[in-house]
């Protein structure tokens, strides 16, 4: 039978306790339990059953908030440099630290000692999101999807912190804004002291506070983190069994432990669990069975004590470092918002050891292909400039005027849309200015004819003269004023010889090579006589009738001729100048044509005065030294007095000077 005691609860657990008896094997022994009746209560913040007290946001529990200062502030300066700008400095024994970027930017924040360790993004390398130790505390660095999110990048700690931290920003565009927040406690409150109730080694908080008798060997355990994905892997110091007495009630009767010649099963270890981790730095326990003392055999647990099972102490394995890999970042956004672009990301050689991620130096990767850290984008297509007209004609008849054409921007879908969605560097010309030469009127020639009138004796060769603008219209002779340049010039092909008789040569060419003209032959007296004959007066013949000496003709049509003016003056008077014409191609109705035989044209510009300029010689310019060429040869001549003393030399020296530079 099992004997079962009733007691009161405690203050704060609203129900009776009972105590159990239970038989501990067969020598008629008994242990003790335990336990309450009721629903378990609630534990405040002071480790009481049922209390309701909590931390206040200095961290003293049942506080009031009034035991510590908020430091916090927006950090809005305009930044010009790029680089590194310090932001704010975060003192020791700071807690729940808060830095945060008010919108999302092409920054970054970074973080560093004062002793100038680097703890996050340092050295112009951007870290990936995670957990970094420094400054006495775990800071969780988080940077949002940088596409999906607005939200900007921030650093979170608990503290304290047990030195002086500063917080940069990377400066690369506009500042969004950095808020930052940390608390300072008051210092009788930085080291609580424990409740009257604790005793060493129970939690306090949710934390674990050692004594001085804590091994040393718990006292060096470190807790780590992986940065990779933020979880704590670490370890705490953790009570061994008979370290410190069990709280036990003070009406309790202590279990009656038998003698331990006379337990037949014990304790024993059969090995030990996987290791947590294949590489880096692992874990890894001992396994405890329960074995017959004498046998070895294992049996079931119950027939061991419970309370002497020895407590798993964890051994590292596998501490070679694992292998080097490559860690991606994420993709940047495209350069550009249309067409092809450029994006980038991070790349970084990494190696995992104790728990941590750790950066390392690129060649430990050598043996992975290293991916790439730059592709192409491209968001949407570029809508294009399309030339919708051609070319108008000029807005005036001559001189400058402009003329235009539809330039529109178009989409890939070929619809027309707001020039903004166009390069607008590459937007092609919509108005231009256009030249319909000069204004003024001119006299336009045509070369003399080849032929003479006439096959011998007097004659005359022709040309054509037309008055005209720019336009080309036929105006009256007055237009160009009346100094009308000649049609005809006289030509002659030798005396001629005949008989007593009118003797009519042969009809000349046509006048003009096209269109209407005339024919010339010469008529003339003669006296015929054997093997020759001699020309006589008009009036010896005048009782026979006179053939005609002209006569109309027609070629053909004349088709496109050069026309030209007359040569401009020379633009120097010598050492090479040069003179212009006007030279245009007119049809038959002096309209412009384009039917001219380019090889014909006439030139339109030749040089002209090519002879050297000759210097004035002035009298009163003389050198009064025989030895000017000496202030010549050391460039004495730009002071006044040599330039006085030696004025023909110097003179000559600059007029040579000058002559120089106007070739060049």
């Amino acid at each position: 039978m099992v004997p079962v005691f009733l007691i009161s609860c405690p203050l704060h657990s609203f129900g009776p306790w009972v105590q159990w008896f239970l038989p501990l094997g067969w020598g008629g022994a008994f242990r003790s339990e335990w336990a309450c009746a009721c629903p378990p209560p609630g534990i405040g913040c002071d480790d009481y059953l049922g209390s309701d007290k909590v931390a206040d946001k200095c961290g003293i529990c049942g506080g009031d908030n009034t035991g510590c200062k908020v430091v916090s502030g927006v950090f809005k300066h305009t930044l010009t440099n790029l680089g590194y700008h310090k932001i704010v400095e975060i003192p020791e024994g700071a807690i729940k630290i808060n830095i945060t970027e008010m919108s999302k930017s092409n920054n970054y924040l970074a973080l560093r000692s004062r002793s100038g360790r680097s703890i996050i993004n340092g050295n112009w390398a951007i870290d990936r999101p995670g957990r970094y130790e420094g400054g006495g505390t775990t800071f969780t660095y988080k940077r949002p999807n940088e596409i999906s999110s607005t939200a900007g990048e921030s650093f979170l700690a608990d503290g304290p912190t047990d030195e002086i931290l500063d917080v940069y920003m990377i400066h690369q565009q506009p500042n969004p804004g950095i808020l930052y927040e940390y608390i300072i406690p008051e210092a009788n409150i930085i080291s609580p002291q424990l409740p009257p109730h604790r005793r060493p080694g129970e939690p306090f908080n949710g934390q674990l506070e050692l004594t001085d008798g804590t091994d040393h060997e718990d006292e060096n355990l470190q807790r780590e983190t992986d940065t990779h994905t933020g979880q704590s892997t670490g370890t705490f110091p953790v009570i061994q069994p008979g370290r410190f007495p069990s709280h036990q009630p003070d009406n309790q009767v202590p279990a009656v432990q038998p003698p331990r010649r006379n337990r037949e099963h014990n304790w024993k270890q059969v090995g030990t669990t996987e290791c947590t981790t294949s590489c880096g730095k692992g874990l890894r326990y001992p396994i405890f069975h329960c074995v017959n003392r004498i046998s070895h055999e294992e049996v079931s647990e119950s027939y061991c004590d419970t309370s002497t099972k020895p407590t798993p102490e964890e051994e590292a394995c596998n501490i070679f470092p694992c292998p080097a890999f490559w860690d991606i970042g994420e993709w940047s956004e495209c350069s550009k918002t249309c067409g092809l672009g450029m994006q980038h990301r991070q790349v970084l050689c990494r190696q995992v050891y104790a728990n941590r991620t750790l950066m390392v130096q690129q060649y430990r990767c050598h043996h992975l292909e290293k991916p790439e850290t730059t592709s192409t984008c491209q968001l949407k297509i570029c809508s294009e400039w399309q030339i919708q007209t051609e070319w108008t004609s000029c807005s005036v008849p001559c001189g400058v005027g402009q003329r235009t054409r539809d330039v529109k921007c178009v989409s890939n879908l070929g619809d027309i849309v707001d020039d903004e969605e166009c390069n607008m560097k590459l937007r092609p010309n919509d108005i231009e200015n256009c030249d319909m030469g000069p204004c003024a009127k001119s006299w336009f020639l045509t070369e003399w004819s080849d032929r003479c009138s006439a096959e011998c004796g007097a004659g005359f060769r022709t040309r054509s003269v037309v008055c005209m603008t720019n336009h080309v219209s036929s105006l009256p002779l007055e237009g160009c004023g009346n100094n009308r340049p000649s049609e005809t010039i006289p030509c002659d092909n030798g005396p001629c010889v005949g008989k007593v008789e009118w003797f009519a040569g042969s009809w000349s060419q046509c006048s003009i090579e096209c269109s209407s003209g005339t024919q010339q032959r010469e008529v003339i007296c003669i006296r015929k006589m054997e093997g020759s004959f001699d020309v006589l007066n008009p009036y010896e013949c005048s009782f026979l009738e006179r053939p005609p000496s002209q006569q109309p003709c027609y070629l053909k049509p004349c088709g496109a001729k050069w026309f030209n003016t007359e040569w401009s003056t020379c633009s120097k008077s010598c050492e090479g100048g040069f003179r212009v014409r006007e030279v245009r191609c007119l049809s038959d109705d002096l309209t412009p044509s384009n039917q001219c035989d380019p090889q014909l044209k006439p030139e339109e510009k030749e040089p002209c005065n090519t002879q050297d300029c000759i210097p004035e010689i002035d009298e009163n310019c003389k050198d009064k030294y025989y030895n000017c060429n000496v202030v010549v040869q050391a460039r004495l001549c730009v002071y006044t007095y040599y330039k006085t003393a030696c004025c023909a030399s110097c003179t000559k020296v600059a007029n040579r000077q000058s002559g120089f530079l106007g070739r060049r």
